[in-house]
C-alpha cells in the first residue's frame, strides 16, 4: 500500500478521505467518539501539509440516517469544520470548491445513495470527481465491496491513511504472537467466525470461546442450551474439529435468565441450563480461568462480548476487560461491544492496540488482505 507520507504534492490539492464516521448515536448525540479520534491523526496530517480534505462516511444500515450529529462531535476536535448536505452532485462539488487550503469538509451519509452499497460505478465516479485524490482510512469497512472501498480507487490514485497503516502493522503483528499466547472470540453466529477460529487456533496457544458462539459448541458437546440463541447455518463437520482440538476452551460457567430479561441471572454449569432459561453471560469461575491464562500470557487478543451486553449482561465482558487491564501481555482487542466496554471503563489506555475493525479485524486476520486494502494496490 502507497501511504499519505508519499504522497508528492497535496498543498491546495482536495483530497477525498473514506473515514470512518460511524459511530453510536442517542437523541441526535454522538455516545463514543473513539472512531472520530482514531481518524483525526489523518486529517490533521493533510491539513498540516495544505491539502483541502473532503470527509466521506457513513452512518447506520438504513440509508436514512444523517451525519449532523457526527458533524457537531467532530467540531470539538476540527474548529472551522465544514457540512455539506449532499454527498455528490452540484451542491457538493460547489462545497469543495469553496474549500480553503487546509480545510475540512464533511459530507452527508453515503448511504443515502443506494449505489454506495450495490458499488454502483455511476455513484463511484461521481464521488471520484469530487477530488483529485483518494485516501482510504476506515479499516472498519474494508472488508465490504462498497463503492466508497473498492469503485473510487478505480478512478483516483489511492493511498493509505495512518490508521489503516496502523491496523495492518499491529494485526499482522498479533499474528505472530509471542507465547504464550491467548485468543478469546465472543460474540455470536458461528459462520462468521469459523475462518478466525480455524487461524487462531494454529498460531496461538489457547483459543477460549465465550458468548452466544459458545452455545453452538455446547450444543454439539450434547448439552442442553434451553432458549439461548444457536446458529441455524453452523457446519458441523468444522465444529467437532474445533472441539477435537485441545488448545480450545469453553465457558465452565454461565449466567442463565429468562430470553429478555434485564435482571441478574443465576450462575449455573454448562450441563444444568434450564430448558425454559437462556445463557446470557459467562460466569465467575470462566472469569477466574481467563484470568489465569491472561496473566502468564505474553500475547493476548480479543474480540467479542462474553454475553448479551446491548441488553445489560455486562458483568462477564467488563470483567474481561478489566483483567486484560491489568496484565503485561501485549494486548490487542477489537470489536463495537468489547471496545465499548473499554471506553465505559475507563481504561483504553491500558491496551497495547485497540482496532476500528469488528468483522473487518477479524477478516483481515484470517485472509490476511481485505477487498478495501486490495483496492489501494492498483
Amino acid at each position: 500500500m502507497r501511504s499519505i507520507r508519499y504522497i508528492p504534492h497535496v498543498e491546495n490539492i482536495p483530497i477525498l478521505v473514506r473515514a470512518a464516521l460511524n459511530v453510536p448515536v442517542e437523541n441526535g448525540k454522538v455516545t463514543s467518539t473513539f472512531r472520530l479520534r482514531k481518524a483525526l491523526p489523518t486529517i490533521k496530517y493533510l491539513q498540516g501539509a495544505g491539502a483541502r480534505v473532503v470527509l466521506i462516511g457513513h452512518i447506520g444500515d438504513k440509508g436514512t440516517e444523517t451525519l449532523m450529529p457526527v458533524y457537531e462531535a467532530m467540531k470539538q476536535y476540527l474548529p472551522g469544520l465544514r457540512f455539506c448536505p449532499s454527498t455528490v452532485g452540484a451542491e457538493a462539488r460547489a462545497a469543495v470548491r469553496d474549500l480553503p487550503q487546509g480545510g475540512v469538509l464533511m459530507l452527508e451519509n453515503l448511504r443515502r445513495h443506494k449505489g454506495e452499497v450495490e458499488n454502483g460505478s455511476e455513484f463511484a465516479l461521481e464521488l471520484a470527481e469530487l477530488a483529485d485524490i483518494f485516501v482510504q482510512d476506515s479499516f472498519d469497512v474494508c472488508h465490504r465491496k462498497h463503492a466508497s472501498v473498492v469503485g473510487v480507487p478505480k478512478h483516483l490514485a489511492p493511498y493509505a491513511g495512518l490508521q489503516i497503516e496502523e491496523e495492518v502493522r499491529e494485526l499482522t503483528k498479533a499474528l505472530r504472537p509471542k507465547r504464550p499466547s491467548l485468543a478469546i472470540i465472543g460474540g455470536a453466529k458461528f459462520s462468521t467466525k469459523q475462518p478466525i477460529l480455524e487461524k487462531l487456533i494454529v498460531c496461538y496457544d489457547r483459543v477460549f470461546v465465550g458468548g452466544a458462539l459458545a452455545n453452538d459448541f455446547m450444543v454439539e458437546c450434547g448439552y442442553g442450551v434451553g432458549t439461548s440463541l444457536v446458529s441455524k447455518d453452523s457446519d458441523k463437520e468444522a465444529l467437532h474439529a474445533l472441539l477435537r482440538n485441545p488448545k480450545l476452551m469453553l465457558p465452565v460457567d454461565e449466567v442463565v435468565a429468562p430470553l429478555g430479561s434485564r435482571e441478574d441471572g443465576d450462575v449455573v454449569m454448562p450441563t444444568n441450563v434450564p430448558k425454559n432459561e437462556a445463557i446470557l453471560d459467562d460466569g465467575p469461575k470462566t472469569i477466574e480461568a481467563l484470568n489465569e491464562l491472561v496473566q502468564k500470557a505474553n500475547t493476548v487478543l480479543w474480540n467479542g462480548p462474553l454475553g448479551n451486553f446491548e441488553n445489560g449482561f455486562e458483568e462477564g465482558t467488563e470483567a474481561l476487560a478489566r483483567v486484560i487491564a491489568s496484565s503485561s501481555a501485549y494486548s490487542v482487542i477489537g470489536g463495537g461491544d468489547t471496545v465499548a466496554a473499554v471506553e465505559k471503563l475507563g481504561i483504553s489506555e491500558k491496551f497495547s492496540f485497540i482496532s476500528t475493525g469488528g468483522g473487518a479485524m477479524l477478516d483481515f486476520m484470517a485472509k490476511r488482505t481485505l477487498p478495501g486494502l486490495e483496492a489501494l494496490d492498483r
